[in-house]
């Protein structure tokens, strides 16, 4: 599968933004999609996953009543509003697939797109 991810900028303390990750090829062979990001200087981590089919969505603490991930079927997208970011939201966000279901470790993601970068200013 590929996957084309987009909606990234700068933004205010409180703002919002909205990513989008489209998904293309052989979707059906995949469970989940997730978001994970990286900061300057850390490690990749997990932010949120939704599945393919049905409605299950998990997102990580420190996005969680922020953000929220939902999907659009006909269009294979995937869209992902957050609300109320912070400075610590900085980093570039990475949508990726997996055939596992709701996974949250990035070794389990075998197909990644190409990253956007969010920056929350102060």
């Amino acid at each position: 599968v590929q996957l084309q991810a987009s909606g990234g900028g700068l933004v205010q303390a409180g703002g919002s933004l909205r990513l989008s990750c489209a998904a293309s090829g052989r979707t059906f062979s995949y469970l989940t999609l997730g978001w994970f990001r990286q900061a300057l200087g850390k490690e990749r981590e997990f932010v949120t996953a939704i599945s393919w089919i049905g409605t299950n969505t998990y997102y990580a603490d420190s996005v969680r009543d922020r953000f929220t991930l939902s999907r659009d079927n006909a269009k294979n997208t995937v869209y992902l509003q957050m609300d109320s970011l912070k400075p610590e939201d900085t980093a570039i966000y990475y949508c990726a697939a997996t055939t596992r279901h709701m996974a949250v470790s990035t070794a389990t993601y075998d197909s990644w797109g190409q990253g956007t970068l969010v920056t929350v200013s102060s």
